[in-house]
């Protein structure tokens, strides 16, 4: 038993980091495969504020589940889901600018420039306000490194 612990150790110790820290390109939490935390993607642009989905109303997309609040909702996102989906996947902004991942929080969103982006609180989102174009651009550059590494 103890030898193989340290066969075990060695293994992880001498394995390349993408295999420890492989980034899913759409966060979906540890024990589901639903992303956005089940909300509308379409919502947040439709009627400006997240609603829930349905389990009646789903699409596969990227290896998630995503759920609506309508048949309407789910043929939008099936026919262009990248102009609904969150930006990194739905992980925090800020934390992407910033070369890491966090959930991002559903109900801690902003639109900008016809993108969707979370945040994984409040406190987050009031320090990622304050310079939006920078932490995009940040974001979008190390988000490609994230899901490579």
């Amino acid at each position: 038993m103890r030898a193989s612990l340290v066969l075990l150790a060695l293994g992880l110790a001498l394995a390349p980091p993408s295999a420890a820290w492989a980034v899913d390109p759409v966060y979906t939490g540890r024990f589901s495969s639903t992303a956005l935390g089940g909300y509308d993607a379409v919502a947040y642009f439709s009627e400006g504020k997240p609603v829930e989905g349905s389990a009646e109303f789903e699409y596969a997309w990227k290896g998630a589940t995503w759920r609506f609040a309508s048949a309407e909702h789910r043929d939008r996102f099936a026919a262009d889901p990248e102009a609904y989906t969150p930006q990194y996947g739905g992980y925090c902004a800020y934390a992407v600018a910033n070369g890491g991942t966090a959930p991002g929080d559903p109900q801690v969103w902003r639109i900008v420039d016809g993108k969707l982006y979370l945040n994984v609180n409040e406190s987050v989102a009031e320090r990622w306000s304050k310079d939006i174009p920078g932490y995009v651009a940040k974001a979008d550059a190390a988000w490609p490194k994230l899901l490579a590494e």
